[in-house]
Formats: structure tokens, C-alpha cells, sequence
């Protein structure tokens, strides 16, 4: 079993350039709208599809989403070193929203929680591990 994930946001050509440079994902698989919008974008990263773009135009949930103090999902993406961390923070909590601040919890020696100007709530870490 796996599990797929499809962000639907407002400017959906826009989300997929921030993912990618944030990232560092590839676009595969995609169809485009009339109006240059993503129907679907699948972004991947070494040969896997992590998760897909839609376009929607639903403002009212975008705004909720960046205005709450814990969204109730966010996407964990495990990330190669702190520098990666960093560089993905600077872009991603860009006109977002910053949950907390990019430091250590007892599984992860760095991570942050940020929701980003899409209204995507993103953890991002280095390294998990369960304390003994």
C-alpha cells in the first residue's frame, strides 16, 4: 500500500516552480489546464513521484490554512543535510507562516514546521531517529 498525497492550490504553475527550486523535485508525469494551470503535476525526487499539483480556486481554505496555529496535516519531507533544510525554509516560509522555527526535537536533530503561501503545511527534517 502506498499513500498519495495531491496539493490543490490557487496558481498551481507557481507552487510546482517553489517546490521544485525548495526541494530540489522534478516535474514528471502532468497535464496542463486550458489556462497553463496543472489539472495534475506529479513532483518526484530520485525516480519517485513524492506527491502531485492540482489547480483550485478556493481562497477561503488557502487563508484558513496559513492563519492556524496547527493545520491538521502536514507533509513530512526528510531532507539530505541542514543547508537543504535551510535553503527549503528561506523559500518555502516566504509570505507563509512559520509553526516553529527550524531547530532540534528528541527524533530529529534539526526540523521546522511551516505552512507556506499556498497553505501547505510542510515538516521538514534531517535524520529521524527515536530516542531509547
Amino acid at each position: 500500500m502506498t499513500l498519495g498525497a495531491t496539493l490543490y492550490v490557487k496558481n498551481s504553475s507557481e507552487a510546482i516552480d517553489l517546490y521544485t527550486d525548495a526541494l530540489k523535485l522534478e516535474l514528471g508525469y502532468n497535464v496542463k489546464n486550458e489556462d497553463g494551470t496543472y489539472l495534475h503535476g506529479e513532483l518526484m525526487k530520485r525516480g519517485s513521484t513524492l506527491f502531485a499539483v492540482s489547480e483550485s480556486d478556493d481562497e477561503t481554505i488557502r487563508h484558513a490554512l496559513i492563519k492556524a496555529k496547527q493545520p491538521a496535516v502536514s507533509l513530512g519531507i526528510n531532507l539530505d543535510d541542514d543547508d537543504e533544510l535551510d535553503y527549503a525554509f528561506e523559500k518555502l516560509s516566504r509570505d507563509g507562516h512559520v509553526l516553529r522555527p527550524p531547530g532540534s526535537l528528541p527524533w530529529s536533530p534539526y526540523s521546522t514546521d511551516i505552512v507556506d503561501r499556498f497553505g501547505v503545511c510542510w515538516y521538514l527534517y534531517v535524520t529521524q531517529h527515536k530516542p531509547e
